[in-house]
C-alpha cells in the first residue's frame, strides 16, 4: 500500500493561495474534511511547534475518514531542538520559570519534567493510535545531534519512551550517512526497530543527508520529499517554512521518485510518501501529480480514502 499526502494542511500560503481550498471551506474542520478528501495521508507538523492535544487528536478523529492516516511530529524539545519556553503548557512555563532562561534544550530540564513531558505527548497521540488512524510517530533531530555515542544514546532514549509506537527517525547531520558510516547507522536503525526515513532535499550541506532507499522496518517505509532548493535550504533570514522549502517538482522529477516507490513497494511494504515542500500549493499539486504517475504504472496500489 502507498499513500501519499503532504505535510500539514494548514499552511499559511496554502490557504492564502486560494488554489486548493474550495470556496466556503473556512474553517479547521471543514479544511481537514476536504484536504481528507483529496488524499489519505498528511504528517502532522504544527506538533513539532508545540505540544499537541488529545482534545485536536479527537477531532481529527471525527473529522477525516474511517481509513485516513497521520503521522506525526514528535514536539521539538524531545529531538533535542532549542525550545522557546512560551511552546511549553502553562504550569510547565511556571515549573520553568528558575532556569532564566526563555529557550531551553532537553538537557536543561529536570528529570520529573522531561518524564512529565513525555507522558503528555503520549496521552496527546493516543486518540489518534487508539483510532487506527496512526502510522507513525516522526523524530526529526536536528543538525548537532551527532553520530557519537551521545547521538545514539539520545535516539534510543526516544524510541524506549515510545515504546508500542512505531517510531520513525530522520537525521539532518551527514555524518550519519556519510559513505563508510551508511551501513552502521541502518544497523542502527534496525536494531532499534525504527523506520528509516528516505530524505530527498538539496546537496551538499552539513545539515542534508543523501537520498538512502533502504528499509529497517518490517512493515513500513518512509519517504519525505523537501525539495530541492539550495539556495533556500540554510539562507540566513527565512523564518517561514514555505521560504525554506520553496520547490516545484517536475514531472521528470516525480517520475524518477516514482521508480524509487516502486523498488520499495515491490518489497511489500506500506509506503507512506510526504511533501513537505510548502509554497502555497506546491505540495498538492505535486502529491497529486506523484499519484498520478504511480496510478498509470500500475505496479502499485495507491489508496484513496473511502
Amino acid at each position: 500500500m502507498v499513500l501519499v499526502g503532504t505535510c500539514s494542511w494548514t499552511d499559511k500560503t496554502l490557504i492564502g493561495c486560494g488554489r486548493f481550498y474550495p470556496k466556503g471551506r473556512s474553517t479547521a474542520a471543514a479544511r481537514l474534511g476536504y484536504y481528507a478528501s483529496q488524499f489519505p495521508l498528511v504528517e502532522v507538523d504544527s506538533s513539532y511547534y508545540a505540544m499537541p492535544s488529545a482534545d485536536n487528536s479527537v477531532k481529527w478523529v471525527e473529522r477525516t475518514p474511517l481509513d485516513f492516516i497521520f503521522n506525526i511530529k514528535a514536539f521539538r524539545l524531545l529531538t533535542n531542538h532549542q525550545t522557546p519556553l512560551e511552546v511549553f503548557p502553562n504550569d510547565l512555563q511556571m515549573a520553568l520559570s528558575g532556569l532564566n532562561k526563555r529557550t531551553v534544550y532537553y538537557r536543561d530540564l529536570p528529570d520529573e519534567i522531561r518524564r512529565e513531558v513525555w507522558r503528555r505527548y503520549r496521552e496527546a497521540v493516543a486518540p489518534l493510535k487508539d483510532a487506527g488512524k496512526l502510522h507513525l510517530v516522526h523524530f526529526q533531530f536536528p543538525p548537532w545531534l551527532l553520530r557519537n555515542r551521545a547521538g545514539h544514546d539520545h535516539v534510543r532514549h526516544c524510541v524506549e519512551m515510545m515504546a508500542d509506537y512505531t517510531v520513525s527517525v530522520e537525521f539532518r547531520n551527514r555524518m550519519w550517512f556519510e559513505d563508510e558510516h551508511t551501513a552502521s547507522t541502518l544497523a542502527f536503525e534496525r536494531e532499534l526497530g525504527v523506520v528509516h526515513t528516505v530524505v530527498d532535499a538539496p546537496q551538499g550541506f552539513d545539515n542534508s543527508i543523501p537520498q538512502v532507499w533502504e528499509v529497517t522496518h518490517p512493515r513500513f517505509a518512509y519517504v519525505r520529499l523537501h525539495g530541492r532548493n539550495a539556495g533556500t535550504w540554510n539562507a540566513k533570514g527565512t523564518t517561514a517554512s514555505s521560504d525554506r522549502f520553496n520547490y516545484d517538482y517536475s514531472d521528470i522529477e516525480l517520475a524518477g521518485l516514482a521508480n524509487r516507490i516502486a523498488e520499495l513497494a515491490a518489497r511489500g511494504l506500506d509506503i507512506d510518501v510526504v511533501f513537505n515542500n510548502n509554497m502555497e500549493d506546491q505540495g498538492q499539486r505535486n502529491a497529486r501529480s506523484l499519484i498520478d504517475v504511480l496510478e498509470e504504472r500500475k505496479v502499485i496500489e495507491v489508496r484513496l480514502p473511502s
